[in-house]
């Protein structure tokens, strides 16, 4: 509960502020019923019920923060024209700040979508892509923003002629000497104008293009990744992978974190604007980068649900995030709810793998090898010692921590799909009712010494020996402390 707390009291700290800086757009819907095609020509005749516009573009980046409670302001270009006056209108109304914005002689770009029955049927676009015609009146407002101190720089790019390289670079080195985060979301193949940014949210399929990536069933990301990171000097890449989850490339390693399941996707537009939203309102917040992407993960859950360019609300996110609380909560189970999950499971042919501990302090080795336990299956069932039984072995002053709480914490783990408290000294009567595929226990076992290891041939199961972080345990811990 802790993120929710952040979230409702940090994000709207009115001391703070952010810049979103990009390509301005208008998003514009018809939508209506189709039930007829054109005598004219072989297409659907929609009729009209409704029309509105959309902040689109970078706008919909400041939308979100606007809406997460954190004060925008957004520099970029508008055309002199309707489109131009209606959006700088939603804009003031939205209270996103436009003293950034300036106008040329370019058209407002603006994205017409025909819908038809919840179906997107053809989009109309009005657009200008070269550079801005004057770009120095820009470079002078957001010269200015910058010298005001946001708390952290958005670069939005749609390619649609704001962000050129020079104006990238002067952006990046201005913040970047006031200590101020940049991040990118960008677009296009010329990535070398986000250099020495703090760090750009590429979808998988702009990565694809930018590092020039044969796909195969067997693609490697993470040495392009790395090597993108490297030439580009950033702290780390989030690529959005959409119903995969976010990949964060941070050192030298790469980390998926899994996306939520939305019941149903209505449009996908607007949810990578929606993620370095989210990402930029924590990192404001001080929250970890890791941390900062699953909510980010779950604020894109969100947005892809409504149709059209809907920003998430602050009011949603605490919704859907103390909602996940308690779904963690109910990964712990009665051996009553358990085995009927666990018949769900091999309904659906999932590979269920097993295992069991005391888990008294949780620390780095325990995460490491639960997470090496649930990559042998689909499905990971954690059988946990109860205070009772911690006690019959470690002696008379363990366990540190409830058993209570222990579950709790351990049910807080991606990698954990389900926790079963047990009183015996060996969950040996556990095993044989759930018959798990694979029995996982530490490295510093034999095979032939974990309990269990003979019943499991009667279904074809198998014990795996995962290895283990040396230097990790509870009782150094407890040593440490006293």
């Amino acid at each position: 509960m802790k993120d929710i707390d952040i979230i409702k009291n940090k994000f709207n700290a009115h001391h703070q502020w952010a810049l979103v800086i990009g390509d301005l757009m208008l998003d514009r819907y018809l939508i209506g019923n189709v039930s007829r095609i054109s005598p004219e020509a072989p297409v659907p005749v929609v009729k009209l019920k409704e029309s509105f516009d959309r902040i689109g573009g970078s706008g919909n980046v400041a939308a979100n923060l606007s809406l997460l409670g954190i004060k925008t302001i957004l520099a970029g270009q508008i055309g002199n024209d309707n489109e131009g006056k209606k959006l700088f209108n939603i804009l003031k109304k939205n209270r996103i700040g436009v003293d950034g914005i300036v106008k040329d002689e370019n058209p407002t770009t603006t994205k017409t979508r025909i819908i038809g029955e919840h179906q997107q049927m053809m989009r109309i676009d009005q657009e200008a892509t070269d550079d801005l015609i004057e770009p120095s009146a820009l470079i002078k407002r957001i010269t200015t923003l910058i010298h005001k101190k946001p708390a952290i720089v958005i670069l939005s790019d749609y390619a649609k002629g704001v962000l050129s390289e020079a104006l990238c670079q002067h952006v990046i080195k201005l913040a970047k000497s006031k200590k101020i985060p940049v991040l990118v979301d960008p677009k296009g193949i010329n990535y070398s104008k986000y250099k020495n940014a703090t760090a750009i949210t590429p979808n998988k399929k702009e990565v694809i293009e930018a590092c020039h990536i044969h796909v195969t069933k067997n693609t490697n990301f993470l040495t392009p990744l790395l090597k993108l990171k490297k030439i580009l000097n950033l702290q780390f890449i989030a690529m959005t992978k959409g119903e995969e989850g976010i990949d964060l490339i941070q050192g030298n390693s790469i980390k998926n974190l899994p996306a939520i399941n939305q019941q149903q996707v209505f449009d996908v537009s607007g949810a990578g604007d929606t993620v370095i939203a989210t990402l930029a309102a924590c990192m404001m917040a001080k929250m970890p980068i890791e941390t900062s992407l699953n909510i980010a993960n779950v604020a894109a859950g969100i947005v892809i649900g409504k149709l059209g360019t809907i920003p998430i609300t602050l009011q949603d996110l605490v919704k859907t995030l103390s909602s996940q609380h308690s779904d963690q909560v109910k990964k712990i189970h009665t051996l009553a709810s358990l085995m009927d999950q666990i018949t769900i499971w091999k309904k659906q042919k999932k590979k269920i793998v097993f295992t069991n501990g005391c888990f008294d302090i949780l620390h780095a080795g325990h995460v490491a090898y639960l997470e090496k336990a649930k990559k042998l299956g689909d499905v990971l069932v954690l059988a946990l010692n109860s205070d009772l039984s911690v006690t019959r072995l470690k002696g008379k002053l363990r366990p540190i921590i409830h058993e209570e709480d222990r579950a709790r914490v351990l049910s807080g783990l991606t990698s954990v799909d389900s926790i079963i408290i047990f009183n015996e000294t060996t969950p040996l009567h556990l095993i044989k009712k759930i018959q798990p595929d694979i029995l996982v226990k530490g490295s510093d076992y034999k095979k032939n010494q974990v309990v269990g290891h003979q019943e499991l041939k009667k279904w074809n199961g198998k014990v795996e020996l995962v290895s283990i972080v040396p230097g990790r345990s509870t009782s150094a811990i407890i040593r440490k402390i006293s």
